[in-house]
């Protein structure tokens, strides 16, 4: 009974680690184009882990297994290769479509913004402490 439910769950397992791994590569590719990370000093890395975890703790599904969850790392990731796209027209359609909604649309593009900025303020508040434990007194 254990093999069956393993070969049931493994095919799950590869999906989902799939799925958030093309959200993060769209999200590295989002910051490598950044100006602003490189002016603050600030690997591209480290913020793409900092966006995707906190973007997805408001996506829908409750666990990176979730199918919900697989399903919106998939948007996610067609949202932010939107411009990858011949026809953005209908690729902007299709998203609106797959995402339920345009206000559901905009919703997951807030989300994504709001996570960029939070992990800014976070990332630029650590730099400053550190600068200040470094400078003499």
């Amino acid at each position: 009974m254990k093999k069956y439910l393993l070969i049931i769950v493994a095919p799950l397992l590869l999906s989902a680690c799939s799925d958030k791994n093309e959200y993060k590569q769209a999200v590295l590719e989002q910051m490598q184009k950044e100006t602003d990370i490189k002016d603050y000093k600030i690997t591209p890395e480290y913020m793409t882990d900092c966006v995707v975890d906190l973007s997805s703790e408001k996506m829908p599904g409750l666990f990176d297994l979730d199918p919900e969850r697989i399903t919106a790392y998939r948007n996610y990731t067609k949202m932010l290769t939107l411009f990858k796209v011949d026809d953005t027209k209908k690729a902007m359609d299709e998203l609106r479509s797959q995402f339920g909604s345009a206000k559901a649309l905009a919703d997951a593009h807030a989300n994504y913004t709001e996570s960029l900025l939070e992990c800014y303020t976070t990332v630029v508040s650590k730099t400053e402490e550190q600068e200040k434990e470094k400078s003499p007194q």
